[in-house]
């Protein structure tokens, strides 16, 4: 039986919110951290189903057979030890923790959904490599922002083993497709220029953008 490794995904963005709220009652605890995890992670898993439904990416479009699919969410699964760290153990995180857990997390939601936004419309009706906007400076800026929002979700467990889980998330799937992506991408001439002002995930801040350069040379 095969099924699209979205599948995997978007049911465990669905549940997340749920297994908070289980993960609550099932430990009785209904202080500020477990409130806040479950409003910036909830609402993260919601968000992610809305932007399948809007802006899907093509990447998770791939089919996979049953098997991958439950290895897929299994994986995943990892990603719920961060709130059960939180609920289980009662620690409360300090209010400026928590401030900088949603700053963070506001930042990375930006990037995560504006930039895949903005590559779904763009590759719509304009295909070929996007120099500009949230792509300017960083390559990447869908995972920066990924990996800001699950940073946030770390800060709020107050534990190593959510930012080792994250790690390895990084390490066996968003480099991996990164680099996968810059290989895509090289068969575009403009490529090296733009490989050279932007970052492969962080920004690159200092010299003209390549949509910049582009422009410069443009001007009559």
């Amino acid at each position: 039986m095969a099924m699209k490794i979205k599948h995997a995904i978007n049911l465990h963005k669905g549940l997340t919110a749920a297994i908070v709220v289980g993960l609550m009652l099932a430990y009785q605890n209904f202080t500020l951290g477990p409130w806040v995890y479950l409003s910036l992670h909830g609402i993260y898993g919601f968000l992610w189903l809305l932007k399948d439904r809007l802006y899907p990416d093509r990447q998770w479009e791939q089919e996979i057979s049953l098997g991958t699919g439950i290895g897929a969410f299994g994986l995943l699964m990892l990603y719920w030890v961060a709130p059960f760290l939180l609920i289980s153990r009662g620690t409360v995180p300090p209010l400026p923790l928590v401030a900088l857990a949603i700053a963070l997390n506001l930042v990375g939601t930006f990037l995560h959904y504006v930039s895949d936004a903005q590559k779904y419309y763009t590759l719509k009706y304009q295909p070929g490599l996007i120099t500009e906007g949230c792509f300017a400076r960083s390559r990447n800026p869908n995972y920066l922002g990924e990996i800001l929002i699950y940073v946030s979700f770390a800060l709020l467990a107050q534990h190593w083993l959510p930012f080792a889980i994250l790690a390895l998330f990084v390490g066996v799937v968003f480099v991996p497709n990164m680099r996968k992506k810059d290989q895509s991408l090289s068969r575009y001439s403009a490529f090296a220029d733009y490989q050279a002002t932007s970052g492969l995930l962080l920004p690159k801040f200092f010299g003209a953008s390549a949509a910049e350069t582009t422009a410069s040379i443009e001007k009559p």
